[in-house]
């Protein structure tokens, strides 16, 4: 199962891409999609909409389950990622390309308690 190793993880299986503008793009993971199943639903959060770091902020539901998604860090939804309201099957077949939503950070310092991608690879047993 692949692991970028540019990207920081949370336990909760949330990727979370450092973005040239300052913005975080934030996704689920490979191993998190696949435990999931066929993705078939997606509810994204509101532009603007404040989240706090391990807070529920997004849910992904698939022919298993409905999921919650959690913000790795805390900060301000900035941006969406429209096209999974139409295709949420692109998180399954390309986990780390399709990313939900962007933030704004407002704490820096919790991005070091994300994990790396060994540590990450560490707690999924790979």
């Amino acid at each position: 199962m692949s692991v970028p190793q540019n990207l920081k993880y949370a336990s909760s299986h949330e990727w979370c891409l450092s973005n040239d503008d300052g913005s975080y793009s934030i996704g689920i993971t490979h191993h998190a999609q696949d435990a999931l199943g066929d993705i078939v639903f997606i509810e994204l959060p509101k532009l603007g909409q404040q989240v706090s770091s391990k807070g529920a902020c997004a849910v992904v539901e698939s022919v298993k389950a409905a999921s919650d998604i959690y913000a790795p860090i805390s900060g301000e939804i900035i941006a969406i990622n429209e096209s999974l309201k139409d295709a949420p099957e692109l998180i399954n077949s390309s986990p780390y390309e399709s990313w939900f939503f962007k933030i704004k950070p407002s704490n820096l310092l919790e991005l070091d308690l994300l994990l790396d991608a060994q540590a990450y690879q560490s707690s999924i047993g790979e």
